[in-house]
Order: C-alpha cells, then sequence, then structure tokens
C-alpha cells in the first residue's frame, strides 16, 4: 500500500470516529471506546477489500460482513454512511425509537448482513453464511469481527471446531483485541483464554496478528488471508480501546460511558486535530 492510500484511509477513520462520537453524545447512549478501537478495521474493510455495492444491498455475490460485537454501531454505521449504503444525514438519529439505527445492528440496515448483539454468536452466524457459499459454488467471503471479551463465550468456540471441520476458508474472523472489557482486562477477568494465537491453531485455523490500527498491516493480513487454502482464518489485531482520545485509550470505563459536554469537546478537538494534521 502506498503512503497516499494509507494516509487516506487514516483520514477516514478519524472521520468515522469523530462521527461515532458526535452520535453517542447526541443520543446520550452508545459505546465509545469499543467503536472508536474497530474503525480502522471497518475502514479498510469497506473503503478497500470488501467487494459490495451499495446500490444493491442485498446483491448475492456480495461479501458479507457480521459485526460479532453488535453493540459498537456507532463505527459501524459510520462505516456504511461513509461506503453509501443510506444518507450520512441519517446518523443524526442513531437510537430514537422511530429510527432503524438502534444500539445494536439490524439487518433492517442497508449494509448489515446479520442482527447482532447478543455477543457470542456472530462467529456461528459467519460459519453459515461461509459454509452456504462452500455448497452453492460462490466465491465471496465472510468477514466475522469480534470482540476479544466475547471470545470468553463457548459458543465461539463451537462455531471454530465447525468452521475447520468443513474447511471454510472463505471465512475470516476478525479479533478486536482491545484488550478491555466491560469488567476489566480480558486477561484478569478470563485469563485460561490466552494465548489467542494458539487457541485458535489448536482450533484448525490460521492465524495471522497485525495492528489493527495500522491500515497497510491490517490490508496485508487481509490480502494474505485470501491465499489460505483449506482452513478458515483469524486475525488478531492488536487495538487500543478508546483508540485517538487520549483520556479515553485504555480507560475501561468508556466501555459504555457517555461524554460529558467538556469530555466531549476535548475528545472532537483531539480528533479533529489529528484530522489536520494528515489533511496538512
Amino acid at each position: 500500500m502506498d503512503n497516499k492510500t494509507r494516509i487516506e484511509l487514516q483520514k477516514k477513520a478519524l472521520e468515522n470516529r469523530i462521527t461515532a462520537l458526535n452520535m453517542v453524545y447526541r443520543a446520550q447512549s452508545g459505546h465509545i471506546g469499543g467503536s472508536f478501537s474497530v474503525a480502522d478495521i471497518l475502514t479498510v474493510l469497506y473503503q478497500k477489500v470488501m467487494n459490495v455495492d451499495p446500490a444493491r444491498p442485498r446483491w448475492e455475490g456480495r461479501d458479507r460482513l457480521v459485526m460479532s460485537k453488535g453493540h459498537c454501531t456507532p463505527a459501524l454505521y459510520a462505516a456504511l454512511a461513509q461506503r453509501g449504503f443510506f444518507p450520512a444525514e441519517e446518523l443524526n438519529t442513531f437510537r430514537e425509537t422511530t429510527s432503524r439505527l438502534s444500539g445494536h445492528a439490524e439487518m433492517g440496515v442497508p449494509g448489515v448482513d446479520m442482527s447482532t448483539g447478543s455477543l457470542g454468536q456472530g462467529l456461528s452466524a459467519a460459519c453459515g453464511m461461509a459454509l452456504a457459499g462452500k455448497i452453492d459454488g460462490a466465491d465471496y467471503y465472510v468477514y466475522s469481527i469480534q470482540g476479544d471479551g466475547e471470545l470468553q463465550e463457548g459458543m465461539i468456540w463451537e462455531a471454530a471446531m465447525t468452521a475447520a471441520k468443513y474447511n471454510l476458508d472463505n471465512l475470516i474472523a476478525i479479533v478486536d483485541h482491545n484488550k478491555l472489557q466491560l469488567d476489566g482486562t480480558t486477561e484478569e477477568i478470563m485469563p485460561s483464554m490466552y494465548p489467542l494465537a494458539e487457541k485458535f491453531q489448536a482450533f484448525g485455523w490460521h492465524v495471522l496478528e497485525c495492528d489493527g490500527h495500522d491500515p497497510a498491516a491490517l490490508y496485508g493480513a487481509l490480502q494474505e488471508a485470501k491465499e489460505v487454502k483449506g482452513k478458515p482464518i483469524a486475525i488478531i489485531a492488536d487495538t487500543v480501546k478508546g483508540k485517538g482520545v487520549s483520556f479515553m485509550e485504555n480507560n475501561v470505563s468508556w466501555h459504555g460511558n457517555v461524554p460529558s459536554a467538556e469530555e466531549y469537546e476535548a475528545a472532537l478537538a483531539e480528533l479533529k486535530a489529528q484530522l489536520e494534521e494528515l489533511e496538512g
């Protein structure tokens, strides 16, 4: 990836974070920390990797994405609007009772391929989509984004076994490894979850690891994943919860907290300063 493309993707990820911040602050509800950690992943997928057509969101030949950490819709909806699936103005309705943009991903939103939010279930849905693709002889890929906290759910590992059994090399699971969950660090809450790479390998997966905030590294890992044959692929993306705002980074309290007016202004100023630096 050339530097110009890398910078453009960084700018779009920052725009995603600004949009997500505005959505949560306007609604006075939502998950900022995890949305900020996954913003670069979603940006690279929708802007550079996935074969989708916003004019035909249910096109059968499209790549699919299952946002298994379904509470991070501020980043997902921002990415979908940025890609043109629906007007950006609709983001202003986030979490309103009459809006289709609810707090968790729902299939009524153009571009959302699976309703999610009950953690641990997304990978199973993604397995079904990938298996259907294999049976139909289709050439699409299924991407599933997992929170690292939800890897503590047993259903994840049932799905992992299933994916390996059926050689689902059209399934790419991306772990947003920000190392924090609602109640603390993932290692404190469930230390036996580690080491992650070896866990997936033991379940028959091909594993890649990368910097989840570096567009070039993400793109390289996603391209390498497509070269793997006969195994499902797990990409462990090393990320920072609350990425981009100094007082939110690696701070567990920003799992679902809403910023005060002062915190909102400070966060917005930090993100805009970074964007201006890239544009300069």
